[in-house]
């Protein structure tokens, strides 16, 4: 499932116009890595869940940012899983 999230995530940063040539789990999704601002950052995060079925918190906003793209998979990831056990 963290696979699928990631190429998710990394297809719909090239979408949005961000070059994904570097990134790596480990680039963060902030200034110092991707440079997603806040409202590219709300973007991503209503991308991920439309297609995941998630909700975001709107205090997540600033943890976000300071995620790797690897954290971010990772946390994805695990809360579909949690919802999809949750709802069996």
């Amino acid at each position: 499932m963290q696979a699928e999230v990631r190429a998710f995530v990394i297809e719909q940063l090239t979408d949005m116009n961000y070059d994904v040539e570097d990134i790596d789990d480990d680039t963060t999704l902030g200034p110092s890595g991707v440079d997603l601002e806040s409202l590219a950052l709300a973007d991503l995060a209503v991308r991920v869940e439309d297609r995941y079925g998630l909700k975001f918190a709107d205090d997540e906003s600033e943890k976000l940012a300071l995620m790797t793209v690897g954290e971010f998979t990772t946390m994805v990831a695990e809360r579909v899983a949690g919802a999809t056990s949750d709802n069996s």
